[in-house]
């Protein structure tokens, strides 16, 4: 059956950085069972390899990339390493979105990511927002390399009205499958295990900043549901379009919450010595809303779930299944 005839259609669908948080939800997503994915490992497919990806793209001919793959952290990786957070996601992005145009591959989604708006803005971050103001610097290269690869997508589909390319941006994400490790993880993530130790060990939980700042996070298994959905109603779904809950807490309610999530009260101390990002990044999802989707996971239960899986990783001593 030809393109475009059913969008219900079973897919042949490639997913890149299947390994991480958001390509194992998609994995995993009860959907992903109606279609034939190809979860290549970084063994078999290296994006930072320009005739590799070209190669496996002419030869596996997918229907669809959902492009989930990258180099990803929170504020302290970003600083650790700008010149690779800048190089590797705009290559990977780049020779992904050149080998699906060659091999006329009809449809992709990017996932870009909330940091490509401005910092310091003081309304909902709309899609028109993308190139409107300054970027906030602890995550600037990361976010360039995200704005490069979403104009790419569109620069694409401009010249090939038939290769729709579209880029979906996510809220900050938390679940499972998502990295622990307290030099290179998310901030609820980080939460998590900090106050996990926190019970553990009777000490203190120590908080970057004041905490005030604002953010907005949703359930990765969501996203993994939305992706879903966006395949179902493709010609519907914008060229850039904004993903999350619609709603954000602070820093410290984030913190406040995952401690009452997991039963227990900690002490809290703040370290005014570092870097907190931009004050707020809370999405419009209005667009995602019309076309009919909301995430389903509350906070508390995806806090719960998250937990869940950081038990199950500790357990094992390495990533839980």
């Amino acid at each position: 059956m030809p393109w475009g005839e059913d969008d219900g259609a079973a897919m042949r669908i490639l997913v890149t950085g299947s390994t991480g948080m958001v390509g194992s939800n998609v994995l995993e997503h009860p959907e992903a069972a109606r279609h034939e994915l190809l979860s290549p490992p970084r063994s078999e497919l290296d994006l930072l390899h320009a005739a590799a990806v070209e190669a496996y793209v002419r030869e596996q001919r997918p229907d669809c990339i959902i492009h989930c793959a990258g180099r990803v952290g929170g504020i302290q990786a970003n600083l650790r390493a700008p010149v690779a957070f800048l190089t590797e996601n705009l290559l990977m992005g780049t020779h992904l979105v050149q080998a699906a145009a060659k091999a006329r591959v009809p449809r992709l989604l990017n996932l870009g990511s909330s940091c490509t708006y401005p910092k310091d803005s003081p309304e909902l971050l709309c899609e028109d927002m993308l190139l409107s103001g300054k970027l906030e610097p602890t995550n600037e290269g990361y976010a360039l390399a995200k704005i490069a690869v979403a104009r790419l997508c569109d620069y694409v589909a401009q010249e090939e009205p038939d290769l729709r390319y579209k880029t979906i941006v996510p809220c900050n994400l938390y679940g499972r499958h998502d990295s622990f490790d307290l030099t290179c993880s998310h901030m609820l993530a980080a939460a998590i295990r900090k106050v996990h130790e926190a019970r553990e060990h009777r000490t203190l939980v120590n908080i970057w900043g004041d905490g005030e700042v604002r953010r907005e996070f949703m359930y990765a298994g969501d996203l993994a549901g939305f992706l879903f959905f966006a395949l179902e109603r493709y010609e519907e779904v914008p060229p850039l379009l904004n993903v999350g809950v619609g709603r954000d807490y602070t820093v410290n309610e984030y913190y406040e919450n995952v401690a009452r999530v997991l039963g227990t009260e900690v002490e809290f101390q703040h370290d005014l010595t570092k870097p907190v990002g931009t004050p707020r990044k809370l999405l419009d999802v209005s667009k995602a809303a019309a076309l009919g989707w909301e995430a389903s996971t509350s906070h508390a239960e995806g806090i719960r779930l998250t937990y869940e899986y950081f038990l199950a990783t500790e357990a094992r001593g390495g990533r839980a299944s």
